[in-house]
């Protein structure tokens, strides 16, 4: 049986659990980008800056508490991330859908260059490449590229 998964708006005391979704699915995904932040120093940016000061949903399994983030800010999807354990289940087909509702006149984000699942998923969502980078803009100084969803 397949635990059901409710996506809601995140609270103070989903802070330390979003922050740790980030950090498993930053370190899955992204094994040769370098983090410019410390693990506690991203817990402390999620729960004093992200929550309180962003649209921040999670995603909460049944039993299994956040296995997923989603942060928009006006028009863009800043941040999107799963729980590797919990990708392929349709969490992320789910929270993009939400970020279309929310922002129904369009949406923007970035990734990174070396992320090819991650613009594959966006490409399926209807999002389109518009903008490559070198990195010199990011912290992470990683080249990286600019999608855009327009209804």
């Amino acid at each position: 049986m397949t635990e059901a998964v409710v996506l809601r708006r995140a609270g103070p005391a989903d802070a330390h659990a979003a922050a740790d979704v980030y950090l498993r699915s930053f370190a899955a995904a992204l094994p040769t980008v370098v983090r410019p932040h410390t693990d506690d120093e991203v817990r402390e940016y999620i729960r004093d800056v992200v929550v309180p000061a962003r649209e921040t949903w999670v995603a909460e399994a049944a039993g299994s508490g956040v296995v997923g983030l989603m942060v928009l800010h006006g028009e863009s999807l800043s941040q999107l991330y799963l729980d590797p354990e919990w990708r392929g289940r349709g969490i992320g087909d789910r929270f993009v859908a939400l970020a279309k509702e929310r922002s129904p006149r369009g949406l923007t984000l970035w990734t990174f260059q070396v992320n090819k699942p991650a613009h594959r998923f966006y490409e399926r969502h209807g999002f389109t490449a518009v903008e490559f980078t070198d990195g010199s803009g990011n912290e992470e100084r990683e080249p990286d590229v600019r999608y855009v969803w327009r209804p």
